[in-house]
């Protein structure tokens, strides 16, 4: 799998940190310091993947899950794909992540349902994104919070020590999810980190 770049998403990312940032700064930016001030840190991501995890740790888990049947390629080999049976109706889950310094800090996520149609209103990404909501709730616990981004509509959020979730409607389709390392996220400069690709 080759990285692709994704730079036209890159307004869409900064667009979304600008509304994480200012629209509701206090309570986002509170949750932000009181879980940084703790120290702990929280890596795991889903299925045996973690923050922290080596490029060369991340490949030998992924062909062993290909080849145990659990994932395969994604569409142009530039993605993972899990084929998801937790939600209420099945759907596609595709990833790779982000690395630096050669360990994943930020594993972004695209997930829709497989039977999407334009005729199929009940499986458009509103749906799906509370759908996704209640299984995050289920895996990782209850306590994300609700932001509101002026074209995205909610932004879900929780944060456990360095480890952030956001969820997010990524258009009509999919929803999109980013898992991140907050402690690495602030240690790389504007300039890196305009660099790094979302989706």
């Amino acid at each position: 799998m080759e990285k692709v770049s994704r730079q036209p998403t890159l307004y869409w990312l900064l667009m979304l940190l600008w509304a994480v940032g200012c629209q509701q700064p206090s309570e986002y930016q509170k949750l932000v310091n009181r879980e940084l001030a703790q120290g702990e840190r929280v890596d795991s991501l889903f299925m045996g993947l973690a923050l922290g995890m080596t490029r060369k740790e991340f490949f030998a888990h992924c062909w062993e899950l290909n080849r145990q049947g659990k994932w395969t390629d994604g569409p142009g080999n530039t993605s993972v794909e899990y084929e998801m049976k937790e939600l209420k109706h099945p759907a596609y889950m595709h990833f790779y992540p982000d690395f630096h310094e050669d360990k994943i800090y930020k594993m972004p996520v695209k997930i829709k349902y497989k039977a999407w149609a334009p005729w199929n209103k009940h499986l458009f990404s509103d749906s799906l994104q509370q759908d996704v909501l209640a299984l995050f709730k289920r895996w990782y616990g209850d306590d994300f919070i609700a932001l509101d981004h002026p074209e995205k509509g909610s932004l879900y959020i929780k944060v456990d020590g360095n480890r952030r979730i956001m969820i997010a409607q990524y258009d009509e389709v999919q929803v999109m999810v980013l898992f991140s390392d907050l402690t690495v996220d602030k240690s790389l400069t504007d300039k890196q980190l305009s660099n790094h690709w979302l989706f």
